[in-house]
């Protein structure tokens, strides 16, 4: 279904976040607040059928592995209308999880709520989030990297750009690029 992106502009950098809670494959209940010492997070709207998406699974695994010890913690997304994309539902979901041995929450935004108020429009679309002042604030929203087909050959990583110059607070080199993938699949 096509949605009316207007109406769906979603966070830009700079924007507070509001908390969400979702079930996780493992099936807790994980929210931004729940992480007591979290500084950040990398949110990133996936799905399990999306070929882009696919690429990113063992990035997203190195990337929580990298940062949760610091702190910043990855949680994938997947919003996708599970009756459109049957390989998208809960149960496949968690059982992608478990074969692909996913270190990192990933989380069922079956009422697309939170893929609405981020503004998430492609599978894989990463956004960077760090708490301000006990606020969580979008820092980047965008791809992961520059080159999804082969990460050898990745000249910018967007996201771990954003974290690192974050984690020497300093200002993200670039806040914002378009996010390539599958479009999500809205609800009717």
């Amino acid at each position: 279904m096509a949605l009316n992106m207007a109406a769906m502009a979603g966070y830009k950098p700079g924007d507070k976040v509001k908390d969400f809670s979702l079930k996780s494959t493992d099936n807790k209940t994980i929210s931004l607040n729940g992480y007591k010492n979290a500084r950040g997070f990398i949110v990133v709207f996936t799905c399990n059928h999306c070929p882009f998406a696919k690429l990113y699974q063992e990035r997203m695994n190195a990337m929580n592995k990298e940062y949760s010890a610091k702190g910043i913690y990855l949680l994938a997304i997947s919003s996708n209308d599970a009756i459109a994309v049957p390989e998208d539902n809960f149960e496949e979901m968690a059982r992608r999880a478990r074969e692909e041995h996913y270190n990192f929450p990933y989380l069922f935004d079956e009422t697309q709520e939170v893929a609405r108020a981020f503004g998430a429009v492609k599978t894989p679309h990463a956004f960077v989030v760090f708490k301000e002042k006990g606020k969580w604030i979008v820092k980047y929203s965008g791809s992961v990297d520059d080159n999804g087909a082969e990460p050898e050959k990745v000249k910018n990583s967007f996201v771990k750009n954003a974290v690192d110059a974050l984690l020497r607070n300093e200002p993200v080199p670039v806040a914002t690029t378009k996010s390539v993938g599958c479009a999500i699949k809205w609800k009717p």
